[in-house]
C-alpha cells in the first residue's frame, strides 16, 4: 500500500517569489486548478508546506485489486 498525496494548485502564481515559483514547478504544477498525484515523502511535505498557501493538498490511499 502506497501512500499518495493529491495536490490542486487553487492560487495563481503570478507576483510570488521565484523560490515559491520554482517549488510549484517542481511537483508538476504549471496551470491553474492542475491536481497531481504525489508519493508522501517528507520531501514533498515541505515542499507543500512552503507553498501551502497557494495550494490544497489531500491524502489518498491506494486500495486497488
Amino acid at each position: 500500500m502506497s501512500e499518495k498525496l493529491k495536490v490542486t494548485l487553487i492560487r495563481s502564481m503570478i507576483g510570488r517569489p521565484e523560490k515559491h515559483r520554482k517549488v510549484l514547478r517542481g511537483m508538476g504544477l504549471t496551470k491553474m486548478n492542475k491536481t497531481v498525484e504525489l508519493e508522501n515523502t517528507p520531501a514533498i511535505r515541505g515542499m507543500i508546506h512552503t507553498v501551502s498557501h497557494l495550494v490544497k493538498a489531500e491524502e489518498r490511499s491506494d486500495e486497488a485489486v
